[in-house]
């Protein structure tokens, strides 16, 4: 009956009437996260036909040189997590790296497990801050002692496909103006839990397709710390890692500033653990939101001004990125006022149909993603799930979006996140709010 009543609904909507009630998807989510994404993942593939001859002689110059790469590891309570990441490691295809691994003021048994993989040859260096710093100060603990032309950072609880550390080293070797490369993240956990489950969802949307397309416009903006990687030499002009939360897609914003190319690989899978509770993933996400606003719209707010420095695609990475994130956010607020402020009896059917609407659009794109999937026939199951995630990203995650904006525009609240230690939090307040 209520297919019936939404069916009806649509069907007897004239075109005009269509545009009014649905215009923020019509304007503002169908050009770029539909049409614009499969435009772009079309020319990718094809890219990739007349790129194969270069990526077999970047492939074989990698392997000519086979420089070392310095893998690092920080982290706080993971000892559960660091004898299946180094025996991923293990396995990879290529084996010219060390492993530095740091404790970050872990109380658990971490410190017994790193010295006994130290001891046993299967990491190279192991570190600990008595004292716990936060992730960036573990971080550049580490990058003090990596000897690698090229780093490899990595969260101790991600395990990795067997070429890996291959396919990621190798993309440096097709631009000698890169400085950076992303690694292809994808949900080991898929299975656990509801919340995990639509993680995997988003993850295959967002970074598997929504990262091979910003990095095809050359406006990538965020290297994951899960895994990823970076020429050494650069990472250490920089100064490493600035204090957190947000310090994954900072670091990104300094190599862009100097003007290297930041690129995407999306054969490079690194399988990673995601939150099994709603509460936690709102934690985890308010975070990551309020460092849009603490980076992009303040500490490198400089990338809009018009100096000598000015790169064209810094400034449109950030500006896409706070129009489509912000912006969009606060329209949305809008739209859902305006349409229950001028159709309020038609209200909760309006929302029903856009749910329908965007399962649609979902499936079509979920298609199209298990169409280029390595691992398909494992991630297939995943579609259905797909209604539930359509409110999962249509709502939920919009509405977290949105209360974090407004936290971190109006109450610096980032600041004040556990996530990060209280001392680098008022570190970062002294020096500007940086």
């Amino acid at each position: 009956m209520i297919w019936e009543d939404i069916f009806g609904y649509f069907e007897g909507m004239s075109m005009d009437r269509f545009i009014r009630t649905y215009w923020y998807l019509v304007f503002l989510e169908l050009p770029r996260y539909l049409f614009l994404d499969y435009i772009v993942l079309a020319l990718y593939y094809l890219s990739r036909l007349s790129t194969r001859k270069s990526y077999k002689e970047a492939q074989f110059n990698f392997w000519t040189e086979q420089p070392l790469i310095s893998i690092l590891a920080p982290g706080k309570n993971e000892g559960k997590n660091l004898y299946k990441l180094v025996k991923s490691l293990e396995d990879q295809t290529y084996q010219n790296f060390e492993i530095i691994i740091v404790d970050d003021g872990s109380d658990d048994d971490t410190p017994i497990i790193g010295n006994s993989l130290l001891k046993a040859g299967l990491i190279d260096v192991f570190l600990r801050n008595e004292i716990r710093g936060g992730k960036a100060s573990a971080a550049n603990l580490a990058l003090r002692y990596a000897k690698g032309k090229y780093v490899v950072h990595l969260d101790a609880d991600s395990s990795l496909d067997r070429n890996a550390i291959e396919r990621i080293i190798t993309r440096f070797y097709m631009d000698p103006e890169i400085g950076c490369v992303g690694g292809n993240l994808k949900v080991r956990n898929a299975k656990e839990s509801m919340a995990s489950t639509l993680q995997a969802i988003e993850y295959l949307s967002s970074i598997s397709v929504g990262r091979i397309v910003t990095s095809y416009l050359g406006i990538y903006r965020i290297i994951s710390g899960a895994f990823g990687a970076f020429r050494t030499d650069v990472l250490m002009r920089i100064g490493g890692w600035d204090i957190g939360p947000g310090l994954d897609g900072d670091v990104t914003q300094k190599f862009q500033k100097l003007g290297y190319k930041v690129k995407f690989e999306d054969r490079a899978i690194c399988l990673t653990s995601v939150p099994v509770k709603f509460k936690t993933l709102t934690k985890q996400r308010l975070r990551w939101n309020k460092s849009t606003v603490r980076f992009r719209m303040r500490k490198h707010i400089d990338v809009f001004k018009p100096n000598q420095n000015f790169k064209f695609t810094t400034f449109f990475s950030s500006l896409e990125n706070i129009i489509f994130s912000v912006v969009f956010s606060f329209l949305w607020v809008i739209y859902l006022f305006d349409m229950l402020i001028n159709y309020t009896l038609e209200f909760p059917m309006i929302i029903m149909t856009k749910i329908v609407i965007y399962t649609v659009l979902s499936y079509l794109q979920f298609f199209a993603i298990m169409a280029f999937s390595e691992r398909w026939r494992s991630e297939f199951w995943l579609g259905l799930y797909i209604p539930l995630e359509t409110i999962y990203n249509g709502y939920y995650m919009r509405f977290i979006r949105v209360m974090a904006y407004v936290k971190e525009i109006y109450f610096y609240s980032s600041y004040k996140d556990v996530w990060n230690p209280k001392k680098t939090s008022d570190k970062a307040l002294d020096h500007g709010k940086l």
